[in-house]
């Protein structure tokens, strides 16, 4: 239980005092009226004596009798009826509230911190209240008044006739059978004589002398006279005189005279029930006709519309300023405040006391007088006619016996008296005596209800004995409990058992027994009576030693919900926001829910909105189990409250709505305009939508790119404001900047929802809450008004969806437009919109209810409030210093934060003919389309791609020339001229310069200026431009990013260019594979004795798989394109005209490669034409294609070699020589080899074309059109190495070495020689060497060579060379050396002169290496004989 103001002894002996009745004559009543009080209520705060009292007990032993206090009530002439009681009770407990501001008590129990009120006064209140308005019954007497009082006032004609009349009254009420009630104690009452005397208005001596006449007729010891009203009314009137009246009015006026109207009153008596103060007008208490609770409630409890609280409220108040209005005492002064004290110890110590001492004397001595001839002729009878002994029955057995009565004469009942009177006057050791032989002969008689009552006050008496004699015999008030309530039904007297026995056992820290009792009692009969027990049983539970927080908050709930049914709104409420505490986030959401929809409820019936608003929320917001058709209703009791919260105060800002739930960082922002969709063969550039996922790899390439086209513009240099382009920001871009938005071109945020209830979301109106400042003014525009107006719509127009249904348990997205038309700060806050249900949401017969939503108008219930939700997004953790590392700090996000710029242009591009699937090295023509759809002309547009070698506008020359009448007239995006028959295989030259093609000049590659005419695009203009596409060399499908970037004519400070982006997807299919080889000839010269020459093999492979409908491949023709060779002839044997390739054919063919003019500027372009058509290969497409793929291939050859040579930097550079032999062993020679593909497609044939490179670079290493993938191995070991720096020789390699010198024998290849005439054959042999480097080499030519194999012997035979066997030789850079020697040979044969080991080595080098050229083929001569 709670805790007490009292403790358990002040309480029991407050519950049981001396009961005195008080009779007032009209003019008495009148005198004690001037105060607003009636005689008994004006006596009451005085009638605790001070000090102690003395009274000797039968045994003329002395008994001190400590705090006192007597009762002085009206007389009531007719019981107070039970509608009535419980109409007190429910005002008694309906005014009593937790204080304003009180500090509750904060209890922790293992997880839980309760805040919990310590002290529950209403119950106090209550339990006072009920004590106090139990009517007294016949089985005991402590109801019962000991004494009278009769007052008159001293300015009445005749007091003592009137004191005769009162005495007459009294004894009539007494003792005639008219009246039942009150009950009086003994039949010889003592009456005691008051004389009021108004001190203001009276006599003083005439109220003497009348007061020396009432002692001589009734004694000192019964009489008295009492002075009032000393105040005069005119003077003092601001002296302050304390009011101890209205702390006891509070508890009984709370019946009104409002509360009465249902009554029906009479004029008998100046009486009311327990002299609550009622005007004198009002006689003789209440009629029988109260049937039901004044508050009994007329609807459910959970109705939201129900007003039954209202009533209550209503006259609480009312006697809360009736009584707070009306000053009580106001005639008094301190000194009759000290006269009324004096007069009530006065009675007690010379009436009331003597007078109980003299009876509870005569009492005892009647009994022991008595009890011989009684209790043995009684005892006697019983044994004649029943037996010896009389066995014991249990409370079950015993028959409802409640109603036998004795006589009030009957011994049994004058020792319950004698106990009573010894109980009021705190002599509990004899009371204890009385009742416990009182109890064995109601049980002797089974007279139960007086055994009952025996029993119960038998248990008060042990517990309140000074000393604890004996143990708390909580048995007696067990039996006493269930004897009341099940045999004698009477439950008031078994609650007043339960609260006195609770409160002892609380005493005794035995909250468990106090709690089972306190829950035994509830019962459907009273609602309050089992709300409270309840809440006191919950207390107990948590007073306990190790607390039951659970069980605490489980009869908290009760509680509340008996309370509910009461009609105490307040103490339901309270009840459970208390459980509240222990259910919250522990995961029972049901629980929580039931609680929060309670709460909810119970604060609107009581007005008070916001936390109904409060409460309904949580039951939204969490993830309801609930079954829809519950969270429909939960959706709606909450639209219906918001809706009355936000009509009480309609003035007040727009309110935070909990639904739909909004993801804040899923929030997108994007910046211009939508993009358009294809028309026909147009098609608009990709760039950047909504619809797209975002991808971090793909954002970081564009990102690059733009870098890469602004580091141009810059020279090389990133300004240090670039901030890259971003039109998509969500929560993974880099949203630390303000980003940029343009005048004038929407601002699309997309917004994600989500629905967390089985039930459909209906929002209507739904539009962006924005702030914008404008730049150039200082005054805020604010889009938080409810209705934007003009001004607003001035500067920034807001877009508005009509109606955004979604559907239950649904996450969906909402595009909102923003139009900026001035320039400044946007801020975007959040949404606003209407938050309403569907009607008929709820499923029926399991039919989805969302079927039939998805499109029209949707039919709301009626109920919808406006609201918002704020976009607050958390931006990224910072990790970078050590302070963030270790602290939690997060960046700015200002995504939904755009400054809006100055007007730019807007280009917009579109692709004609553009197609999607290619062949390998495919080329077809296609065309762009640049339109500028804003208001400023546009100027610099580039187009950056990191796959320049897919695309080219054409050169410089492109599109000046026009295109020849047969590439016209097979659609061919070549240019091409028809061909001399007799040119064919021979080759045919042009040239042209690598700056006409944008290589080689310095800038990226990568960016390419778009040739504008003009360079100009003006406002609403339009250019059509060609595109040459080439397929990609692998196939598959590709990604190719265009980034077209353009500036305006007017510089920004903000902005300072625009971008566009364009992804193309082309799938490629498998095409021809080239592989080619550069061998050098063994001829030292060429026909026109120039240079020396090279033997090219291109081997052509058509690995096209048949399912592209590719019929064949004709190759067309194979250009070279160099500054230092070129193709001279081809030396294929075939004579086919045409080469042919079907699926899976191979064609080798061989060309003579010869040293052109050294041309540092111009590329020597040589074309080797197979067809009837030469295409220009140093004209657009084709230069451009292989200039692009000369720039790529030179850009992934150098980053290879950046990455093996980053060491060598920073050593020493090559040694010159070194490059010089290097360079010997390289060429710089591309081909191209140009080819036509018949496609039948739809039973029409098509002819492709398309063209393949190859770059050679090093002499006899083989090279391919496409670089091959080195397949590896399924399973490798895993290696762990240290990787070491190897020092890179700057020497060159023994291989480069071994190519320094290019050796030639020339001889007749048959000789005749006759042996007969001579046996020694001489032949002449001449040895060509040849320096291929520019360096300076020295030469040793060895003769002695042998073969050492007898293979080598027995093919070629053997011999020997004449003259010098050793020489020893330099040779320039380039030069040519001839040395004359003699082969000797012995017999005819073939002979292999190829024996010279020739060895080289460089000035500076000490070892030699042998060359490698002298045998790669046998030099064979053949000897005759003549």
């Amino acid at each position: 239980m709670a805790q007490c103001v009292q403790s358990v002894q002040e309480f029991i002996q407050d519950s049981f005092v001396p009961l005195v009745a008080a009779l007032c004559s009209e003019e008495a009543e009148r005198l004690t009226r001037r105060n607003n009080l009636s005689f008994a209520e004006l006596v009451r705060p005085f009638c605790r004596l001070t000090s102690e009292v003395h009274m000797r007990d039968p045994n003329n032993q002395l008994h001190i009798i400590k705090n006192l206090k007597i009762a002085v009530n009206n007389i009531i002439t007719h019981p107070p009826q039970p509608g009535a009681i419980r109409k007190l009770l429910h005002d008694v407990v309906s005014v009593s509230q937790p204080a304003e501001g009180l500090v509750a008590n904060v209890i922790t129990a293992g997880d839980y911190d309760l805040n919990i009120s310590a002290t529950t006064p209403w119950f106090e209140s209550y339990r006072e209240c009920f004590l106090q308005s139990m009517p007294a019954s016949d089985h005991e007497f402590l109801n019962h008044y000991v004494a009278c009082m009769l007052v008159v006032s001293s300015s009445e004609p005749d007091p003592v006739e009137q004191f005769l009349k009162l005495s007459q009254e009294q004894h009539r009420i007494q003792h005639s059978s008219e009246y039942s009630y009150p009950k009086w104690f003994i039949p010889n009452t003592l009456k005691y004589y008051v004389l009021l005397h108004d001190v203001s208005t009276g006599e003083e001596q005439r109220a003497d002398s009348i007061y020396e006449e009432m002692k001589q007729r009734y004694g000192t010891q019964g009489c008295y006279l009492l002075k009032i009203n000393s105040r005069v009314s005119n003077r003092g009137a601001d002296e302050q005189i304390p009011d101890p009246w209205s702390q006891y009015l509070q508890k009984n006026t709370i019946q009104n005279q409002d509360s009465y109207e249902d009554y029906t009153v009479s004029n008998k008596s100046t009486d009311h029930l327990i002299s609550d103060g009622i005007d004198s007008e009002i006689k003789d208490g209440l009629s029988n006709n109260f049937k039901t609770h004044p508050l009994q409630l007329d609807h459910p409890s959970g109705s939201l519309d129900s007003t039954d609280y209202m009533k209550a409220s209503t006259s609480v108040q009312d006697s809360k300023k009736s009584n707070s209005g009306t000053p009580h005492g106001a005639c008094l002064t301190l000194t009759d405040h000290d006269r009324i004290r004096q007069f009530i110890q006065e009675f007690t110590f010379r009436g009331l006391l003597p007078h109980i001492e003299k009876t509870i004397r005569q009492l005892n001595d009647q009994l022991i007088s008595r009890k011989g001839l009684s209790r043995s002729l009684f005892f006697a009878t019983k044994k004649w006619f029943s037996g010896s002994k009389v066995p014991e029955k249990s409370i079950n057995e015993l028959k409802n016996t409640s109603g036998l009565l004795y006589p009030p004469e009957a011994p049994e009942l004058q020792i319950r008296k004698m106990a009573d009177l010894c109980f009021l006057v705190q002599h509990y050791e004899l009371a204890y005596s009385c009742y416990h032989t009182a109890k064995k002969d109601f049980l002797n008689d089974q007279a139960m209800l007086y055994a009952a009552g025996a029993l119960e006050m038998a248990a008060v008496s042990a517990f309140l004995q000074p000393g604890a004699p004996r143990p708390y015999p909580a048995h007696y008030m067990e039996t006493a409990i269930q004897t009341y309530r099940d045999i004698c039904k009477n439950m008031v007297l078994a609650e007043r058992c339960v609260l006195l026995s609770a409160e002892i056992l609380k005493n005794q820290s035995k909250y468990s027994e106090a709690a089972a009792l306190l829950i035994r009692l509830t019962s459907e009969d009273s609602d309050l009576r089992s709300a409270l027990l309840l809440e006191q049983a919950a207390h107990c539970f948590i007073n306990m030693k190790s607390p039951m927080v659970r069980k605490f908050a489980f009869h908290m709930i009760l509680a509340g919900h008996r309370f509910s049914k009461a009609g105490q709104k307040k103490h339901a409420l309270r009840c459970y926001c208390q459980a509240m505490q222990v259910y919250k986030g522990k995961g029972w959401s049901l629980a929580e829910d039931h609680i929060n929809f309670t709460i909810g409820r119970q604060s609107f019936t009581l007005r008070q909105l916001d936390n109904a608003v409060s409460a309904f929320r949580h039951i939204l917001i969490n993830d309801s189990k609930q079954p829809p058709a519950q969270q429909g209703a939960f959706l709606r009791e909450y639209l219906y409250v918001y809706k009355n919260a936000t009509q009480a105060s309609p003035d007040g800002p727009l309110p935070q709505l909990p639904l739909p739930y909004i993801n804040s960082s899923a929030t997108r922002v994007f910046f211009g305009h939508d993009r358009r969709p294809a028309e026909g063969e147009k098609q608009a550039a990709t760039h950047v939508s909504l619809d797209q996922e975002y991808d971090s790899e793909s954002s970081q390439q564009w990102k690059e790119l733009e870098e890469q086209v602004v580091s141009v513009i810059n020279k090389g240099t990133i300004p240090s404001n670039f901030q890259p382009t971003q039109f998509c920001l969500n929560r993974y871009s880099d949203n630390s900047k303000f980003p940029l938005a343009v005048i004038e071109e929407p601002i699309t945020v997309e917004v994600s929802f989500r629905n967390p209830l089985k039930v459909p979301l209906l929002l209507t109106d739904l539009s962006l809450l924005w702030k914008f400042q404008p730049k150039n003014f200082s005054v805020k525009c604010d889009g938080e008004t409810k209705e934007q107006g003009t001004c607003d719509e001035d500067m920034v127009g807001t877009e508005a969806i009509a109606e955004f249904l979604i559907n239950s348990e649904e996450t969906k997205v909402a595009r909102l437009k923003l139009f900026p038309h001035q320039t400044g700060e946007l801020h975007i806050l959040g949404v606003v919109y209407n938050l309403g249900s569907v009607q008929g949401a709820v499923s029926l017969d399991g039919i989805d209810p969302s079927i039939g939503l998805q499109t029209g108008k949707f039919v709301s219930n009626g109920l919808s409030v406006r609201g918002r939700q704020d976009l607050e997004i958390q931006g990224p953790r910072l990790n970078n210093t050590k302070e963030e590392k270790t602290s939690i700090k997060y960046g700015p996000d200002r995504r939904l934060d755009p400054i809006i710029t100055e007007e730019m242009p807007l280009l917009e591009v579109f692709f004609i003919n553009f197609p999607t699937g290619l062949l390998c090295g495919e080329i077809r023509k296609a065309y762009v389309e640049f339109v500028n759809v804003s208001k400023c002309p546009l100027t610099a547009l580039k187009v950056v791609s990191k796959h320049p070698e897919f695309f080219t506008f054409g050169g410089n020359t492109a599109v000046l020339t026009p295109l020849s009448p047969s590439a016209s007239e097979n659609c061919s995006a070549y240019k091409t001229v028809v061909t001399d028959p007799t040119s064919v295989r021979t080759a045919l030259l042009s040239s042209a310069s690598s700056a006409d093609f944008g290589v080689g000049t310095g800038g990226s590659p990568e960016v390419i200026q778009v040739p504008l005419p003009d360079a100009v695009l003006l406002p609403g203009a339009s250019v059509q431009l060609p595109m040459w596409l080439r397929g990609p060399d692998e196939e598959g499908v590709h990604e190719i990013n265009f980034l077209f970037y353009y500036e305006g004519i007017k510089k920004h400070s903000k902005m300072c260019h625009r971008v566009l982006r364009h992804t193309a997807v082309i799938c490629t299919s498998r095409s021809l594979h080239v592989r080619a080889t550069v061998c050098r000839s063994n001829a030292l010269g060429d026909e026109e004795g120039r240079g020396d020459t090279m033997l090219l093999f291109v081997d052509v492979e058509n690995i096209n798989t048949s399912e592209t409908g590719v019929k064949e491949f004709h190759i067309a023709q194979v250009s070279s394109n160099s500054k230092h060779w070129k193709l001279q002839k081809s030396v294929n044997i075939s004579g086919d005209k045409d080469t042919k390739l079907a699926s899976r054919e191979r064609a080798k063919l061989c060309f003579k490669a010869v040293r052109c003019k050294n041309s540092e500027e111009n590329y020597t372009f040589a074309d080797i034409v197979f067809g009837n058509e030469q295409i220009i290969s140093s004209a657009s497409p084709c230069a451009d294609f292989f200039f692009q793929s000369l720039s790529s291939e030179f850009k992934r050859t150098h980053v290879q070699s950046h990455t093996h040579t980053s060491q060598r930097a920073v050593k020493q550079s090559f040694d010159e020589t070194v490059r010089l032999v290097q360079r010997c062993s390289e060429v710089d020679l591309n081909i191209v080899v140009l080819w036509k593909a018949y496609v039948v497609e739809d039973s029409k044939q098509l002819i492709l074309e398309g063209q393949h490179h190859v770059a050679l670079n090093t002499v006899g290493k083989e090279a391919f059109s496409f670089p091959q993938k080195q397949e590896l191995p399924e399973t490798v070991l895993l290696k762990f190495f240290r990787p070491e720096n190897t020092p890179v020789p700057a020497r060159p390699t023994p291989e480069q070495l071994s190519n320094l010198i290019k050796t030639s024998l020339h001889y007749p290849e048959s000789f005749s020689h006759s042996f007969h005439q001579k046996s020694l054959c001489l032949v002449p042999v001449t040895l060509l060497l040849s320096n291929c480097s520019q360096a300076v080499v020295d030469v040793m030519i060895d003769l002695r060579h042998k073969p050492t194999s007898s293979e080598a012997l027995e093919i070629h035979g053997s011999f020997t060379w004449l003259g010098q066997t050793q020489y020893k030789l330099q040779l320039k850079g380039q030069e040519v050396y001839s040395l004359q020697l003699k082969a000797c040979f012995v017999h005819t044969g073939v002979y292999n002169l190829g024996t010279p080991r020739v060895f080289a080595k460089l000035v500076d080098q000490v070892t030699l290496f042998e060359t490698s050229q002298q045998n790669s083929m046998p030099a064979l001569i053949i000897i005759n004989n003549i």
